[in-house]
Order: C-alpha cells, then structure tokens, then sequence
C-alpha cells in the first residue's frame, strides 16, 4: 500500500523513479521494490526521504484513502467541537461509549 502511494505520488509530480531515488539519496532498485509490493515495510528514515522529495510528510503516506477522507470531513465545526468536549472534562473513554451507544440505538 505505501509503495502504491509513493508511485501515485510520483507519477502526479511526473517524476521518474531515478530522478525521485537520486533527490532522495536511496537506492533506485529499493525503491522500485517498494514500488512494486516486493519490498514492503520501508523504515522511516526511508519514507522521510521519499516524502521531502514529493512534498509529503510520513503520515500522508501512511495514510489510506478512508483516513484521508474522514480527515478532510474534519473540519472547523468538528475541531471545535472536540475540544470543548475536550475542555468540559468529557475523556476518550466517556467519548467512544457515547459514539457506541448511538451506533447500537441506531441498529435498535
């Protein structure tokens, strides 16, 4: 999946796997390998590298496309929302119950 992302990404700036390889100081056949599913758990130091020569940190080729999206759906309205939950003492644990509950009364 991040080698899948790292191409994706390369390809949208139409960068050759060279040119990316030899910006970021790694081996071109690694990153081909990665590219292509052979090799598949990159370290980070690796996708560091990778992720400065296209313009994206180590979270963003992490991330799959479903938490891209959720994350794009949280906008302003939905931070500031969590912090006052945040503020008026409501913890994580209290938070996930209530957003368990509304899923089982949903199905009930």
């Amino acid at each position: 999946m991040i080698g899948q992302k790292i191409q994706e990404l390369r390809k949208g700036k139409r960068m050759s796997l060279s040119e990316v390889a030899e910006q970021a100081g790694v081996a071109k056949s690694y990153l081909s390998s990665i590219e292509r599913g052979i090799q598949s758990n990159p370290s980070i130091q690796f996708m560091e590298k990778i992720g400065k020569v296209l313009g994206v940190t180590v979270n963003e080729l992490l991330m799959n496309q479903s938490d891209q999206a959720i994350r794009e759906q949280l906008d302003d309205e939905w931070l500031r929302l969590a912090e006052e939950a945040m503020r008026s003492g409501i913890s994580k644990e209290e938070f996930k119950e209530f957003v368990e509950f509304n899923k089982w009364k949903k199905t009930h």
